[in-house]
């Protein structure tokens, strides 16, 4: 339900009461920094990109600018629905009773982006960390897959708990085990109730504390359980654990304390994981990688390795001499008689120690520990699991796994989508997705149009020096779209249709283009004759949609047929005058060129034989104007797929 404009109003006026005598944290501070401000501008922009690279570097998602926008309000305004989508999975505010969320409803360029922001779970948005917190919450009381290290027993009751989780949260026990690492029970002091270690194991933990502290059938009173508790904050060194404690009772303050707690958490959790599992990778030999002995009481608590290979030159596959049985085999099995070639450099890989309370978080490492896997089982030294990624690759899902942080490089994008969907990695899977979705542009959201250059109006060398300046992408997007197509990933599938669509003329004539239609095709089975192609399909519509954008407000209409396709005989005269043109420009003073000119002149008025501000279209020839020339190149293009349609023997 959308709020009247005098119930936001009072609702604003509320919020700033509570944040002005300090109840309240103000959610949305002003925040005048130079990053928040590239932030705002590419939010305005459509920037997925920009914004991608800029959330990666910690910007304040949900600040406002010195004229009260909030990101989240301006990519609404503006119009930019995958950008709102981005923001949203990455923690901008949405709460449905909140004066921010209305704002961006209310202002809200489209149905579509209005829709998105009332339909977005309110419970992701409002604390993206949810899902790890209630992981780490579970550990208290999960029993399998066994993850516990250490038992903590008081008198009559125990509690199964993890000492890195523990060394991360508290100095005092990060202290207690770097001197004892090997360290299987702690006995609890009877001086203290136990109710009390239930509260406080509850914060370490990331729970919510518990209104009632004292259960009825407990046989001390809530004075003595505070008593324990404010013992335990001293001993522990927990400077927060009483303002958790005191906000109990205040619903909503109870929740922005508990929010504070779990980022401090994600904070510590992070810095003791790259002290622990990434400063201690090992670089081995692959070759040498099973052979690692790793025993379980370590000083970092890791009771599994992860192994990662990385990868090989091409040189090295090529060059590559292996024996088997003193008997050389490969293509350069001769070479060794030779003396001439060098040995290759050998494979590498690299194991991290890791531990299972964190990786049971994906789904696949859940199974393989709890179920009657090799993995599941005690040895006496840590398993070395093999995982089929690169290093890089697997320390951005360690990380993911640990922290919920993502810092996805597009050059690795594509991998961590198959290796997400392996895992069972939904989040990090959109997060690749999202990654992937930057290519090219910058922005899903406008479709570049590259027929027109300063350069391509000029002709001769600067043409040239325009077309060697072609972007070259990290990723193929032909592999995107058949990710996209092995992984039933639709967004990555609109997203490729549309980058091919912007950039067609440069992929129209390629033989791996038509392999892609064709095996679009081939991906219905029985196809009848009536049947479209799916990937063709998107790819009309998206180059239509780019050239629409040109042709608005530009006499459209003018140029359209009863079936609002573009008049076939006028582009044809459009492009013959404009073989003219090119013709007289090259050959001076030809016969006729009087009478062809006047034709020219009847089909393309203001030109007048003056090619000086003509412009290029995509086969070469000179038209007066860029509206002209789009008209062309959008025939031109649709005439080169059904040529290729044709080659291909599809109806389509």
């Amino acid at each position: 339900m959308v709020l009247r404009k005098d119930e936001l109003e009072a609702k604003l006026k509320d919020d700033n009461l509570l944040i002005q005598s300090g109840v309240l944290r103000n959610e949305h501070p002003l925040d005048l920094s130079q990053q928040f401000k590239d932030f705002i501008d590419a939010c305005r922009f459509g920037d997925l990109k920009k914004c991608q690279e800029l959330i990666n570097a910690g910007v304040n998602i949900n600040g406002k600018d010195d004229f009260d926008y909030t990101p989240l309000i301006i990519a609404s305004l503006c119009g930019h629905y995958e950008l709102v989508q981005l923001l949203l999975e990455s923690g901008a505010l949405a709460d449905p009773e909140s004066f921010e969320r209305e704002r961006a409803v209310y202002n809200a360029l489209n149905n579509k982006i209005r829709n998105l922001l009332l339909s977005y779970d309110y419970s992701k948005t409002a604390d993206p960390l949810q899902p790890w917190s209630t992981h780490i919450t579970s550990l208290l009381t999960r029993q399998v897959p066994k993850t516990a290290d250490i038992s903590l027993q008081a008198e009559s009751e125990a509690f199964e708990l993890h000492k890195f989780l523990l060394s991360s949260r508290s100095p005092y026990f990060r202290r207690k085990f770097a001197d004892a690492p090997d360290l299987p029970t702690w006995k609890l002091s009877h001086a203290i109730p136990v109710e009390s270690f239930r509260v406080v194991l509850r914060y370490l933990y990331l729970g919510e504390l518990p209104r009632d502290v004292v259960d009825p059938r407990s046989t001390v009173t809530e004075e003595e359980v505070f008593k324990g508790i404010d013992k335990l904050c001293k001993q522990l060194e927990l400077d927060k654990l009483w303002e958790a404690v005191l906000s109990m009772n205040d619903r909503r303050l109870a929740r922005q304390r508990h929010q504070d707690e779990v980022q401090r958490a994600q904070t510590q959790v992070d810095g003791f994981f790259r002290d622990t599992v990434l400063k201690h990778k090992m670089h081995v030999e692959s070759r040498k990688a099973n052979e690692v002995k790793w025993p379980h009481d370590n000083a970092i608590f890791a009771n599994v390795l992860l192994r990662a290979d990385e990868e090989e030159g091409e040189e090295d596959e090529e060059d590559v001499v292996e024996t088997h049985n003193g008997i050389p085999i490969g293509p350069s099995s001769d070479s060794q008689n030779g003396g001439s070639s060098a040995p290759r450099k050998p494979k590498r890989s690299v194991l991290y120690p890791a531990h299972k309370a964190f990786l049971i978080r994906s789904p696949y490492f859940e199974t393989m520990f709890a179920g009657h896997f090799l993995e599941s089982k005690d040895l006496e030294y840590l398993h070395i699991i093999k995982v089929d990624c690169t290093p890089e690759v697997l320390e951005i899902v360690l990380t993911f796994l640990y922290t919920e942080k993502a810092d996805c490089p597009l050059e690795f994008a594509l991998e961590l989508l198959y290796l997400a969907d392996m895992l069972l990695l939904d989040k990090l899977k959109t997060k690749a997705a999202i990654a992937i979705s930057t290519l090219g542009s910058g922005t899903s959201n406008a479709l570049v149009d590259r027929t027109h250059t300063q350069a391509a109006s000029k002709g001769g060398a600067d043409t040239q020096e325009a077309e060697q300046q072609i972007e070259v992408e990290p990723i193929n997007v032909y592999d995107v779209i058949r990710a996209a197509w092995d992984l039933k990933v639709q967004r990555l599938e609109e997203f490729a249709a549309k980058y091919i669509a912007s950039r067609l003329e440069y992929y129209i004539d390629e033989d791996e283009f038509a392999a892609l239609i064709q095996e679009s095709a081939s991906r219905l089975k029985e196809r009848q004759e009536t049947d479209t192609i799916e990937l063709l399909d998107d790819i009309r519509y998206y180059l239509s949609e780019r050239f629409r954008l040109r042709f608005d407000g530009e006499g459209m209409e003018d140029m359209m047929d009863e079936q609002g396709e573009l008049n076939a005989e006028l582009v044809e005269g459009m492009i013959a005058a404009a073989e003219g043109l090119g013709a007289d420009a090259a050959v001076q003073g030809a016969p006729g060129k009087e009478q062809d000119g006047a034709v020219r002149a009847a089909l393309l008025p203001g030109l007048d034989g003056d090619t000086e501000g003509a412009v290029r279209t995509l086969d070469g020839a000179l038209v007066e104007d860029e509206f002209d020339a789009d008209a062309i190149n959008y025939q031109i293009l649709l005439d080169k797929i059904d040529k290729m349609l044709d080659r291909l023997k599809l109806d389509a």
